[in-house]
């Protein structure tokens, strides 16, 4: 399948996998590339600039197709070294950036220099026009259905990507909610040239987590996710777990007074406790509505192949045969 994404990204098939806070290590992105989407290693999780070229150096050593880093650029009172990180990809050689949370215009200088195409995640329209404005190749558009921020306008996929087509020039990516062929027609139905898939790679065996997580998104239904951080205009979706709910109950006690210091506990360092060591009660980690239509753990080459096969089957079968009929 041919579209303006696999295009842009040298890959074979319309999919990326998106930056994932102790998923996207080498192993993560080395199994979706070589599966002939696009794998993406996430930058904040390796904590440094040097760890961060140690893992591309270990996905190459996995992989000889094109992968990526996200770069998540948040605020923070003592902020990862950008510059050093922003180095290492420019020099590791790193054609694909995607990055994530505040505006990057400070960082597309040096990236573009470099002939890295960027995709910037947005969770808006408005967001995704900036991104365009200011010289991304492309955007990632995630709906409120996504794992992780949704951001605070709530509009679902099936507006969003419509809206995003109406107004964009630069190629799209569907984010959020998308797993399998269906929704990857879906999404190019609406205007997107690809889609982005989070939470469904984590239920997969090459996904570098702990047993217990992959079950936990086998188990859950697409009623089992949970918006927290709301009062703090920082949303997060996250699967619900007695951390998740201890954390619910502080929002709800303490309305609008409530701080991040009240509910740290829930939410600082919980990544590795859940994704690496399986404390699945430890608190939020983000997961998507999407969880509802995991029913397996394959390999990243069987998911892939099962989403082109189904996808193609849907177009040349059900739609052409609509028209036919």
């Amino acid at each position: 399948m041919k579209t303006r994404i696999t295009e842009l990204l040298g890959i074979q098939h319309p999919i990326v996998q998106g930056g994932m806070h102790f998923v996207g290590f080498a192993e993560m992105a080395a199994a979706v590339s070589n599966a002939g989407g696009l794998g993406i290693i996430t930058g904040l999780t390796q904590g440094t600039p040097e760890k961060l070229k140690a893992e591309i150096e270990r996905c190459r050593a996995m992989t000889d197709k094109p992968f990526g880093v996200n770069l998540t650029f948040l605020p923070a009172v003592t902020p990862p070294d950008y510059p050093g990180f922003v180095k290492v990809i420019v020099e590791s050689g790193i054609k694909v950036v995607e990055t994530a949370g505040n505006n990057p215009a400070k960082w597309l200088p040096m990236l573009k220099e470099a002939g890295i195409v960027v995709i910037h995640k947005c969770t808006s329209v408005r967001h995704a026009l900036k991104a365009e404005a200011i010289g991304c190749d492309a955007v990632s558009v995630d709906g409120f259905e996504c794992g992780g921020h949704p951001g605070e306008d709530d509009v679902p996929n099936f507006i969003l990507l419509p809206r995003a087509g109406e107004e964009l020039k630069v190629p799209f990516l569907a984010s959020g909610g998308m797993a399998d062929g269906r929704s990857l027609v879906a999404a190019l139905a609406m205007g997107a040239d690809g889609m982005n898939m989070g939470t469904r790679f984590i239920a997969t065996k090459e996904a570098p987590v702990h047993q217990n997580v992959k079950d936990a998104l086998v188990a859950a239904s697409e009623l089992d996710t949970r918006l927290i951080m709301r009062p703090l205009r920082n949303t997060e979706r996250v699967l619900v777990n007695a951390g998740v709910e201890r954390l619910l109950e502080k929002e709800k006690e303490l309305g609008d007074k409530v701080t991040f210091a009240d509910i740290a506990a829930e939410v600082a360092g919980v990544y590795p406790r859940i994704l690496r060591d399986g404390d699945m009660d430890a608190g939020g980690w983000s997961c998507g509505m999407v969880a509802g239509l995991i029913h397996d753990v394959p390999s990243v080459q069987e998911l892939i192949e099962r989403t082109m096969a189904e996808a193609e089957q849907i177009i040349r079968g059900r739609l052409v045969g609509l028209l036919d009929a």
